[in-house]
């Protein structure tokens, strides 16, 4: 199968298009979140980027919503491949949206804020398809632009029953040494690969994709 790298924050049908063409193999698109997320965007259009993504992208809708029902109606409405959840939610939340979603994969978010990441990864490895490891900072929970300890998502990703996903400050410039340290199924970014204006910049994301695929020695 292709290498996992995903683009997250997508905002447009162009966006989309243009991360495609740069070599994203996953898109994140951002449907109930919090407000100070900048890069959020409504079911409506989120199902219009879902649509328009070429047939081998992974769709992912990444939401910070509680309600397994809710979660699942909109990730239906949009007709997503995947569904990250990325705020918080327990094991039976996690079983409840499979249930409800069959054949859809779904990604837990883990925040390595220390040792108890490790915990939680077992926890939640035993109702998730995927994990996502990622920084917490500044109040946010995603999209920092800031890393955090890879010797912890390292040992994560080293003894995981189910595909690590890398995220948290990474871009061009540290990808290739971040899957070098952690060794994970794939990576994800989302503000290293923007333009000043939050636009996603295709150049980045090309130098991005072209690290990842080399560090993973797949092509």
């Amino acid at each position: 199968m292709p290498p996992f790298i995903k683009v997250c924050g997508i905002q447009s049908v162009e966006e989309a298009a243009g991360a495609a063409g740069a070599g994203a193999t996953a898109l994140g698109v951002l449907v109930g979140v919090a407000d100070t997320v900048p890069d959020r965007v409504t079911p409506d259009v989120g199902k219009q980027i879902v649509s328009s993504a070429p047939a081998d992208i992974t769709t992912v809708m990444v939401t910070h919503l509680a309600d397994p029902e809710e979660i699942a109606d909109i990730a239906a409405y949009m007709k997503v491949r995947a569904v990250q959840v990325h705020g918080d939610m327990d094991v039976h939340g996690l079983r409840t949206i499979r249930r409800l979603l069959p054949g859809v994969l779904i990604i837990k978010t883990i925040h390595v804020t220390g040792d108890e990441a490790l915990f939680r990864a077992r926890e939640f490895a035993a109702a998730a398809d995927m994990l996502l490891l990622d920084t917490a900072a500044g109040g946010k929970i995603g999209g920092t632009g800031v890393t955090h300890d890879w010797s912890v998502s390292a040992e994560i990703a080293g003894s995981s029953r189910v595909p690590v996903i890398l995220a948290g400050g990474l871009g061009p410039d540290n990808v290739a040494a971040a899957i070098e340290r952690v060794k994970p199924f794939g990576v994800d970014a989302n503000s290293g690969l923007e333009h000043g204006d939050g636009r996603k910049d295709f150049e980045k994301i090309k130098a991005f994709v072209a690290a990842a695929r080399l560090l993973t020695g797949r092509t």
